[in-house]
């Protein structure tokens, strides 16, 4: 089966997952220091020939209310020029709570803070992916 790459984009790291060659679970990959548009796609890039991703997964932030938050405009257009320039077809997941959760569930864990800002975004793109995959599992063909 093919892979697909999971990302939580945010304004100074991008999160990373993959899918494993079944499609049944997302693993954290890395988290990508934003430096430019040039160096994060070049990132991303490798990323995407490593696990021959087909389809990448991305995380929108939207409020509670299920409207879309500011960040949403930044990150649909950072999704346009990832389209653009990888081919890949782009799906959308909310990602409300992602990041909270897995704050959550490091705290409970006993995960040091230091630790807990090192891996939460990867953590994040995880669970955006994961729930892609659930999702798509539960309802094949409704997409």
């Amino acid at each position: 089966m093919d892979r697909v790459l999971g990302l939580d984009v945010g304004e100074k790291t991008i999160g990373v997952a993959v899918s494993d060659g079944l499609g049944i679970t997302a693993q954290g990959v890395t988290t990508i220091r934003r430096q430019s548009f040039d160096k994060d796609f070049a990132a991303l890039q490798k990323i995407i020939e490593e696990y021959e991703a087909v389809e990448i997964v991305i995380g929108l932030p939207k409020m509670m209310d299920g409207t879309e938050a500011v960040q949403s405009g930044k990150v649909r257009e950072f999704a346009a020029k990832i389209e653009k320039r990888f081919v890949l077809p782009i799906t959308f997941v909310d990602e409300r709570l992602s990041t909270a959760l897995v704050q959550k569930m490091m705290i409970e864990g006993g995960v040091r803070r230091e630790k807990r800002r090192e891996v939460v975004d990867m953590l994040a793109a995880q669970i955006i992916l994961q729930s892609y995959i659930d999702r798509k599992r539960a309802r094949p063909g409704l997409d």
